[in-house]
């Protein structure tokens, strides 16, 4: 049986709130070993993401990966970090100060919007306990994977479900699955990739790269496949293209295992093997640019397509702070609040409901 964290000091006269929390991958603290070691550690100890049994792993995981990989990975990190900080960090962050404002413009309703990552800070559980002591007493979880998998949606989930396991007065609670199709997601796509190419120009193929997962989660019923196919798709009929002018692809194999094919890495070689006149790749799956994006695809995909042969290769970034996607956003959001939201609301007249209700505490005896 768990122990209770302890709860935020209550006020009588405090309102309550409806708090939305933004839930993304993680990032180390910094582009160094010292900081990629527990950073990975917690990472790739989460049981989501590897199903290997737990003795043999941590062999694995504590003899090679942690002594070898920190300082690899590290590197990597420090190839795309910025002056702010870590770049999925900084997206995330305005995201959530956009999303914010977007919905104070949509509802009068106040909401309260915080973010978390899953791995490393600010925590799930932090983030969780920044909402409830600004009086939330309902909360949506709006993990950012448009396409759910076990190992990421899934597992922002889990962390959530875990901070409740410990949670004398649970908060209500909503979660969004996934949105792959959903039209305002589809839509900030198009229109992402559409402004790219009037100021760019036009490839001969469209590679979009989704993050892989291993093969085996498919056949044990994990919808990301299928998801991400139908995201392509959806995205391939709104810019008009035909089935010859774009690829879906799987990015970010680790290990030995077979994984979701094509591989991203081998498509665009093949693609350079025949010539390919150019090549542009967006990575739909990520709705902030990261590591995964910006080194993994705009570095080393680069690098592999013009090695084997291609011509010119554009990366499209992510949807980041674009307009249309951070209104999809507030519209996913107020989709899921739908019911909670209080019809005719007013500030005055919740003001005098809570110093009534402060009163009739302290003639109980109350302090506060």
């Amino acid at each position: 049986m768990p122990s209770f964290q302890p709860e935020p000091a209550y006020r009588h006269d405090q309102p309550q709130r409806i708090g939305v929390l933004l839930i993304n991958l993680g990032t180390p603290a910094a582009p160094t070993a010292r900081a990629l070691r527990p950073y990975l550690r917690e990472f790739l100890s989460d049981r989501r993401v590897v199903e290997i049994p737990r003795p043999i792993w941590w062999l694995i995981l504590n003899g090679i990966i942690l002594t070898v990989r920190p300082k690899k990975s590290a590197e990597k990190y420090a190839s795309i970090w910025t002056p702010e900080g870590s770049p999925l960090l900084v997206h995330t962050l305005r995201q959530t100060e956009l999303l914010r404002e977007a919905l104070r413009q949509r509802t009068p309703v106040p909401l309260v919007v915080e973010y978390a990552m899953r791995y490393g800070g600010p925590s799930v559980a932090q983030g969780m306990t920044r909402l409830r002591e600004q009086g939330c007493t309902r909360v949506l979880a709006l993990p950012l994977y448009p396409q759910y998998a076990a190992s990421s949606a899934g597992s922002a989930l889990d962390a959530v479900f875990r901070v409740l396991l410990k949670t004398r007065n649970m908060p209500e609670l909503r979660t969004v699955r996934h949105f792959h199709d959903h039209p305002g997601y589809i839509a900030a796509l198009r229109q992402s990739v559409q402004s790219y190419w009037a100021e760019h120009g036009r490839p001969d193929v469209l590679v979009m790269s989704f993050h892989g997962v291993p093969r085996r989660t498919l056949d044990l019923g994990d919808p990301y496949h299928c998801e991400c196919q139908k995201t392509g798709r959806l995205l391939a009929e709104a810019l008009g293209l035909t089935p010859a002018q774009y690829r879906v692809c799987f990015q970010s194999r680790f290990g030995r295992a077979e994984w979701l094919k094509p591989y991203t890495a081998e498509t665009l070689k093949e693609l350079g093997r025949t010539k390919t006149r150019r090549v542009d790749v967006i990575c739909p799956g990520f709705v902030a640019d990261c590591l995964e994006t910006l080194e993994e695809i705009a570095m080393e995909g680069k690098a592999e397509f013009l090695n084997a042969g291609g011509g010119e290769y554009h990366y499209i970034p992510a949807l980041n702070e674009r307009p249309l996607w951070i209104q999809a956003l507030a519209d996913l959001t107020l989709t899921h609040l739908a019911g909670w939201l209080p019809e005719g609301w007013d500030a005055s007249a919740e003001t005098a409901e809570c110093e009534q209700r402060l009163q009739r505490a302290r003639a109980l005896g109350a302090k506060t």
